[in-house]
């Protein structure tokens, strides 16, 4: 019975407008299919309590989802999870962004030189998006899977990109966050983050000291647009033994010139620090 009141209900449901001007239906399915995103596998229960959505509601948007391969089911473990056509639209952006198909080749080499693993992100409001990833085959090695997220000021790429921001727009983004310490090393917004985002924008290069994870570091350069605006941002990262001060300088010369490079590559360019 709630097959059949599920195919009934869906048509009408799915284009209701909403007092607001947009469609409601719609509006809750993509909070439930980013939530699973999100999440990475959850019970419909946790959910439909993570999205404030009726459980019924939520397991009809789950169908529906599923019925275009945007979400699939674990019968055995009785969780949903994120289907191929999710996987599908977000490489249509992947391929759209030439930031990030200009920066493939580029991540590569700089993880030959380097040795470390090299990653490229995009900001998202007060978060960086890990986009981009070329692994180090040094068996003891950092790993972001595509579409992890970090806030700024606990990343080695945030903090580039926050250094690179006019002084306003990196306040704004700080200021709609609620500080969490990772770890002893998080720097949380204040005056010693401010101290280290000035270090950043001296040098070119952020240097991110287990500040995110305990025993791993990061170093990471902004890349910029067309209007000299941070849109993304390339690093570096892997275990702080390998990331100690005498050798920072050097992968963040290294990071430095990939982020500049595929700077010029886009179109974009780089305002003179001193102007902001």
């Amino acid at each position: 019975m709630e097959t059949q009141k599920r195919q009934r209900g869906r048509p009408k449901s799915l284009f209701k407008e909403s007092s607001a001007g947009t469609m409601q239906s719609l509006d809750r399915a993509l909070g439930v299919l980013t939530t699973v995103a999100r999440m990475e596998r959850a019970s419909l229960s946790d959910l439909a309590r993570e999205v404030g959505v009726p459980t019924a509601t939520t397991h009809r948007i789950l169908a529906t989802l599923q019925k275009h391969g945007f979400a699939t089911f674990d019968d055995e473990r009785q969780e949903w999870m994120i289907g191929i056509e999710a996987y599908r639209t977000g490489a249509s952006f992947l391929r759209r962004n030439s930031v990030i198909e200009i920066g493939r080749p580029i991540l590569r080499r700089l993880m030959q030189e380097s040795g470390e693993t090299a990653n490229l992100a995009v900001p998202d409001g007060a978060e960086v998006v890990f986009v981009g990833q070329v692994e180090t085959l040094n068996p003891i090695r950092a790993f972001f899977p595509p579409g992890a997220r970090t806030p700024m000021y606990a990343s080695g790429t945030g903090k580039a990109i926050l250094a690179a921001m006019i002084p306003d727009a990196a306040r704004k983004a700080l200021g709609s966050v609620d500080p969490e310490r990772f770890t002893d090393h998080t720097l949380t917004p204040g005056s010693d983050l401010m101290a280290d985002l000035d270090k950043t924008r001296a040098r070119g290069w952020s240097y991110d000291h287990e500040e995110r994870y305990e025993g791993m570091s990061c170093i990471g350069a902004a890349i910029y647009n067309d209007r000299a605006e941070p849109c993304a941002g390339v690093s570096v990262s892997g275990p702080s033994v390998r990331f100690r001060a005498d050798r920072a300088p050097e992968l963040g010369a290294l990071v430095k010139d990939a982020a500049q490079e595929i700077t010029h590559l886009s179109g974009g360019w780089m305002r003179d620090q001193t102007e902001s």
